[in-house]
């Protein structure tokens, strides 16, 4: 009895040292799959700068070579966040150090480089970021607690720009939370090609309801985190466009028309100095670029209508040749997304590229007379890079390998950096020549590609199947490598499920789901309908009322493996982050005991908690689609969880200003009052990524749930 007892106890000291290695063992194999950082192309398209140990190095794309420090030895003390060249290429702003504000701002400090020498710049600012060179190169216009100031490089001195920004009521030529989180930028200012003007955008949010997060930070007394955050269906900021004349100093308003209530998600000007910018209607049904000319007309150059969205517009949305010419991609003409040339004056020049079962995933880059762009081409799994001229003929594939590319190009499209894998092939970052001829091989994952030579692991089975409504819907299986087809295996469902979203791609991934497949654990995977890249029809058919057919293809593709015979039906769980947290809680719900564990890691669980942007242009607004928010919200279906069957875990960071805690908390409520039984982790100070301390931590927590209950 004693010598059990003995045998227990060593057990449990040694099981979370085991425990510890699992997911350690994956961050390791993730970090030997090889990237280059910081890639800038330089102005002559014929070399190209990389972030390298504190260094930022120069080579060429046509040969080899050791490269060339850009840095003293002295910048190379600190180290780099982010860095840009000024036009003329003789002086480099760095940016050193990030303290966070939300997942894409973040305040730094700004050192310039200029003759082989380093110097702190911006000595006055207090939270500096969002720094930009002037065109000239002699100045750097920069945001300081929401104003706009300039930079004198030469003199040292500063210049503000504006005067009224203030914490949670104005902020100027930087975005608000929610256009920083759903358009993907911070930076809300723009200067004319010659200098002399700047253009930016105003954010009033003094109407924007204010959320306050709870900041523990091991004090005494805790303090609240406030900032706006405009949930479903409440006031937006009212945003404003406004122009600055550099030298007298004089401030103009913009007319954007009669309509408050709407987005303004990009500016820009021509590359012959005319001002332009994006205008969405509040219901994101109506997309429009209004080019301002110089008599102060204003011309509709582009627009775009849909009965339910128009896609997210991003900074590649629309991408000008010259003054008049400009590509747009776009899916309202033919349910795909493709490029079209367009004309200022004269509207639709005609399509780029044509293909009713393949869409444009991103535009690369021009010349002004060829387009370089990926593809789904072959398979929506896949990214090929190809080229094509402006009328359309002459296409060519680029990249001969199957699987998943991303590339950055150089000035003028001479050469690209491809990063290219597969589910079966680690990362390799190759020169290509602008018609795809390969120039060398920048890195292979060497590495990794050794240790999976001598210790192969587990890889994605990809295939289709057919839901029993009729949908053909994209899956893998990963395996066990000793997988036994006479032999009955529990099973995780792993799954997004967003809007537009991709989680079935051919391309070299890793995460803690495959440390379960070392455990003897099948992960599986399928993207429903509502993910992308299967054409418009595909995507939207989710419109107004999220979750309802995500959750039935979830369900449906549980009981499609329940029914295979290696499959253990009474062994079937699934997980999701955010969207997938939704799904995963929702699931568990609507399973009816399906799914013996579901773990959901900062799930919405009501789509009247989330931000405005997002859920209204997939959702409409509550007044006009109340059906949509409620119908589905797990909250509602609470009393439904079978917690005999299915064990349910749920998972939040407390400083999460994306995804708020009160979404788990107003669940926790309805489970507790319908009698449920549950799990729960949280997580204090981490936001939705689980930054900046817990990201391993969790994943490693989910690891040992699973091989508990599952």
């Amino acid at each position: 009895m004693k010598k059990h007892l003995l045998t227990l106890l060593l057990s449990a000291l040694l099981l979370p040292l085991a425990a510890q290695e699992e997911y350690a063992e994956i961050a390791r194999l993730r970090s030997l799959n090889e990237t280059v950082q910081g890639i800038r192309s330089m102005a002559d398209g014929e070399h190209y700068t990389v972030v390298e140990q504190g260094d930022i190095r120069r080579y060429r794309y046509a040969a080899a070579g050791a490269g060339e420090s850009l840095l003293p030895e002295a910048a190379r003390e600190q180290p780099i966040t982010d860095y840009a060249f000024s036009p003329d290429e003789r002086r480099i702003l760095i940016a050193s150090g990030r303290t966070p504000i939300y997942r894409r701002s973040y305040t730094t400090r700004y050192r310039l480089v200029e003759n082989g020498t380093v110097r702190e710049i911006l000595p006055e600012a207090e939270a500096p970021r969002d720094a930009r060179f002037t065109p000239d190169g002699c100045g750097i216009v920069y945001s300081d607690r929401n104003d706009l100031y300039l930079y004198d490089i030469e003199s040292d001195k500063t210049r503000r720009l504006t005067d009224d920004g203030a914490w949670n009521r104005i902020i100027n030529g930087t975005t608000d939370w929610v256009y920083e989180e759903e358009f993907g930028n911070t930076c809300a200012y723009a200067l004319s090609p010659d200098g002399r003007t700047l253009a930016y955008l105003r954010f009033d949010e003094s109407a924007v309801p204010e959320y306050r997060m709870m900041r523990f930070d091991g004090e005494l007394y805790p303090e609240p985190f406030s900032f706006k955050y405009p949930k479903a269906g409440e006031a937006n900021s009212i945003v404003e466009l406004w122009t600055i004349d550099l030298e007298t100093g004089r401030r103009t308003q913009i007319e954007t028309g009669p309509e408050q209530d709407q987005y303004l998600p990009r500016i820009g000007y021509t590359p012959d100095g005319r001002l332009w910018f994006f205008r969405l209607n509040r219901r994101q049904n109506r997309f429009e670029m209004i080019v301002c000319e110089p008599s102060g007309a204003q011309r509709t150059a582009y627009e775009e209508r849909s009965q339910r969205y128009v896609e997210r517009v991003d900074d590649r949305t629309i991408t000008f040749l010259d003054k008049n010419r400009f590509l747009v991609k776009q899916e309202s003409h033919t349910g795909r997304m493709h490029l079209y040339l367009y004309s200022v004056r004269g509207g639709l020049q005609g399509p780029v590229t044509r293909g009713d079962d393949w869409e444009v995933t991103e535009l690369v880059g021009t010349d002004g007379k060829r387009v370089w762009y990926l593809s789904t081409e072959g398979s929506p799994l896949r990214r090929n890079l190809y080229s094509i001229r402006l009328d359309g003929s002459d296409k060519r594939r680029l990249t001969p390998d199957e699987g998943y590319c991303t590339v950055v190009p150089s000035a003028g499209m001479k050469y690209g950096i491809v990063t290219a894998s597969s589910a079966a092939s680690p990362n390799r970052v190759e020169i290509l020549t602008g018609d795809g001829r390969k120039v060398r091989t920048l890195k292979e994952s060497a590495g990794l590609r050794a240790e999976l030579a001598l210790a192969p692991r587990p890889r994605k089975e990809f295939f289709t199947f057919r839901t029993e409504r009729g949908d053909v819907l994209n899956a893998y299986l990963v395996k066990p490598l000793d997988f036994d087809p006479a032999k009955r295996y529990p099973v995780l469902l792993t799954q997004y499920s967003g809007p537009g979203s991709q989680s079935v791609r051919d391309r070299w991934e890793t995460d803690w789901e495959d440390a379960l497949v070392e455990k003897g654990y099948i992960v599986a995977c399928t993207d429903g309908r509502g993910t992308g890249f299967r054409g418009e029809e595909f995507k939207k058919c989710t419109y107004g009322k999220l979750g309802a057919l995500e959750v039935e293809d979830q369900l449906s593709f549980a009981r499609y493996l329940a029914e295979q015979p290696y499959v253990d039906a009474s062994r079937i769980g699934i997980y999701g982050w955010s969207y997938g947290g939704f799904m995963a809680v929702s699931c568990a719900l609507k399973g009816l005991g399906l799914f013996k564990m579901a773990i959901a890691v900062a799930p919405v669980t009501s789509w009247r908690y989330y931000d405005t942007i997002y859920t209204e242009i997939y959702n409409d607004l509550p007044r006009y689609n109340a059906a949509g928010y409620d119908d589905n919200s797990p909250i509602r279906f609470a009393r439904m969880l079978d917690d005999r069957r299915t064990r349910l875990l749920l998972i939040h960071g407390t400083a999460d200003d994306n995804v708020h805690l009160q979404n788990t908390i107003e669940l926790a409520r309805a489970l507790n009052r319908a009698g449920k039984r549950y799990d729960m982790m949280i997580y204090p100070d981490q936001n939705h990524s689980m930054l900046p301390d817990d990201t391993r931590n969790v994943r490693q927590q989910m690891i040992d749930y699973t091989l508990r209950n599952l």
